[in-house]
């Protein structure tokens, strides 16, 4: 598209230099800084005249003019990142090089943020890639080494969300009935590899559906793996890893309950087709508001009382109440998430919480239920209907004040939001753990001590 009449005015404002790019005789490229100035009422910028026969820009030929700006931020990097691209042909006018510019492209990340830049600019990679392999005769790609691009597909930092209440219903049941080490590493693994399968499925459907391509402001913590988006991974191959991972988790699941008794396998399909029917047709849980609850259900109770019961061979209440706050929080990192992405959510019909609700009862919403989480844990403790140790747990509390301050200030702002999610994912991780302590810290009371005190039980 050609430059705009207001796009020239603010060249003189926004930038020092310009660049002038060209080719020389032999075909190699060459950029030459020079002043400018903008004649914005004929559609020209003035160059001045570059010395030197040997670096003299082609008159009556295409160039490209850039104009750049960033300002370095000592240890951070730099911001008011910003250019502009003209291309055009160049003539000699009373002493200067005048452009004459017929197409133009520019970024200001005070307009569009670094991260959004380049998302929009997956589409035209896309084709370049393929314009390079139909034009070398091979495929050619963006690539990850395999460690990476598993991490990458998998989401593998986010397995906490497995970790927790998997450690959370084996320590309740060392504390009730005892421990097996191998029973207790196979449930894990268990966990670990459907969680994977649940994540990659995630992406698959939600590439389908169009979420992903719509959503052009992905973060650390939202906005999926992006691999089949980017072309680093294909649908099949990506659809090969979450049945493969589901297979293993299916297989130690169906040995688990032949081990330790079948009322475990009904606990686990119900998880399994929660995590399939998350994101996937006919149920699409997410696209119905209900991703928060199936979150809380599946890596809650459903994780927690599962890996109780290969400990314990039996159901129990404690394990169930003890989960509760753990699934809240395991949803607020959803519900948190959301909020960047609601956007493309809509866009592509996923009717998630923070779509459907304005931003005061997103906040709100958020609010009470770190509230009601601590206070479950004070109330289940302080009864007696999970160890009292437990109330350790509540110095967790404090991790949820910078995400409600974030939210208030930074909701729409996903990249400023970033750091709240990240530390909205160490508050349910740092929660679960010291549920975890609470329980060790009774069951070595209760080995150490004949009778001990009505506080470390």
């Amino acid at each position: 598209m050609k430059p705009t009449t207001e796009l020239l005015e603010s060249l003189g404002e926004r930038f020092a230099h310009a660049v002038v790019v060209f080719s020389d005789d032999e075909g190699y490229p060459l950029s030459v800084a020079t002043d400018f100035r903008a004649d914005a009422a004929r559609g020209v910028v003035a160059l001045r005249a570059v010395g030197g026969d040997e670096i003299q820009p082609p008159l009556g030929e295409q160039v490209n003019v850039v104009f750049s700006h960033i300002r370095p931020q000592p240890g951070i990097g730099y911001d008011e990142r910003r250019y502009v691209s003209l291309w055009g042909t160049l003539e000699r006018r009373d002493g200067e090089l005048e452009l004459t510019p017929d197409r133009e492209q520019h970024w200001d990340e005070e307009e569009v943020p670094f991260f959004e830049y380049s998302e929009r600019q997956v589409p035209q990679a896309l084709r370049y890639y393929e314009q390079v392999s139909a034009e070398t005769g091979r495929e050619v790609r963006p690539k990850l080494s395999r460690g990476w691009l598993f991490l990458r597909a998998t989401r593998l930092p986010f397995l906490s969300a497995t970790f927790v209440p998997v450690l959370l219903g084996i320590a309740i049941a060392a504390y009730v009935n005892g421990f097996n080490w191998w029973l207790a590493l196979l449930t894990l693994v268990g966990g670990a590899v459907i969680h994977l399968g649940i994540n990659v499925f995630n992406d698959v459907f939600d590439t389908r559906s169009g979420a992903d391509q719509a959503n052009v402001n992905p973060t650390q913590f939202s906005g999926g793996s992006r691999v089949i988006l980017y072309g680093l991974l294909s649908m099949r191959a990506m659809t090969l890893l979450a049945v493969a991972c589901y297979a293993i988790g299916i297989g130690i699941g169906i040995f688990l309950a032949a081990y330790r008794g079948w009322d475990l396998l009904w606990l686990g399909v119900a998880g399994a087709l929660i995590g399939i029917f998350y994101t996937a047709p006919p149920l699409k849980l997410v696209h119905r508001g209900l991703g928060e609850i199936a979150v809380a259900v599946g890596f809650g109770p459903i994780m927690a009382l599962g890996a109780y019961y290969v400990q314990a061979q039996e159901y129990a209440l404690e394990p169930l109440l003890a989960s509760i706050p753990v699934a809240i929080l395991i949803a607020l990192i959803l519900y948190v998430n959301e909020v960047p992405d609601r956007p493309s959510d809509a866009a592509s019909g996923k009717r998630t919480l923070p779509v459907r609700f304005s931003r005061e009862t997103v906040i709100r919403g958020y609010e009470g239920a770190v509230v009601l989480t601590f206070a479950l844990i004070a109330v289940f403790a302080l009864s007696g209907l999970i160890v009292r140790p437990a109330l350790i747990a509540l110095l967790a509390a404090p991790l949820a004040l910078p995400v409600v301050r974030a939210l208030r200030d930074s909701y729409d702002q996903p990249y400023a939001l970033m750091p709240a999610m990240g530390k909205n994912i160490q508050l349910h991780l740092v929660t679960g753990l010291l549920l975890i302590v609470g329980y060790v810290i009774a069951i070595v009371a209760d080995a150490a001590l004949d009778d001990p005190p009505v506080f470390l039980s």
